[in-house]
């Protein structure tokens, strides 16, 4: 654990920063860039953290939201393109930097890998031998997910509640403002 710190702090400082874009920018878009960048570098946190089912949990969702996102935000503002090349600019550099310090941070992390042939889940073998004994479950699958792994299933029942409730957020019709209404105003 103590050799993965530095890219979880890393990510850290990434995500923050990500995090001031979002909120500090007026482009909506590139809010929207940078509240994906914070995701995709969460999802390479987990990663780190030994839960790959919630990095690709995380990754999914993210993909789904960036798609939405950007589209609403396409449709709400069509002039962001036009006249704040500038802006673009930053953001696709900011995007190519997450990239690249993303696939860094996976080579990186890669070398903690167990070599080819040698079990992975080395931990699964514990699960089976006390998880019965330990939890009084009735079956070792509840044992697991529920006692074993209750952090990892609440953090991913947390994600995809989040993401179906933005998705509701703004595939609603009641509460939509036209653009019209809105050059109108």
């Amino acid at each position: 654990m103590a050799n993965i710190a530095p890219q979880l702090y890393a990510l850290l400082v990434f995500m923050v920063i990500g995090s001031i874009v979002a909120i500090e920018t007026r482009n909506l878009l590139s809010a929207v860039i940078s509240v994906s960048a914070v995701g995709f570098a969460l999802s390479v946190a987990f990663l780190f953290l030994g839960a790959p089912d919630i990095a690709i949990t995380q990754l999914v969702v993210e993909v789904l939201v960036l798609i939405i996102l950007i589209r609403g935000t396409i449709l709400l503002d069509n002039t962001a393109v036009d006249t704040h090349r500038d802006t673009l600019a930053v953001v696709t550099s900011l995007i190519f930097f997450g990239l690249i310090l993303g696939f860094g941070a996976m080579i990186f992390g890669s070398r903690g890998f167990p070599e080819f042939g040698q079990p992975v889940m080395r931990v699964s073998k514990v699960y089976v031998q006390t998880g019965l004994p330990a939890t009084y479950a009735a079956n070792i699958v509840t044992a697991v997910i529920l006692d074993f792994r209750a952090y990892d299933t609440l953090g991913e029942a947390t994600v995809l509640f989040t993401s179906i409730l933005g998705a509701l957020a703004l595939l609603r019709r009641e509460g939509k403002v036209s653009r019209e209404e809105v050059v109108a105003a």
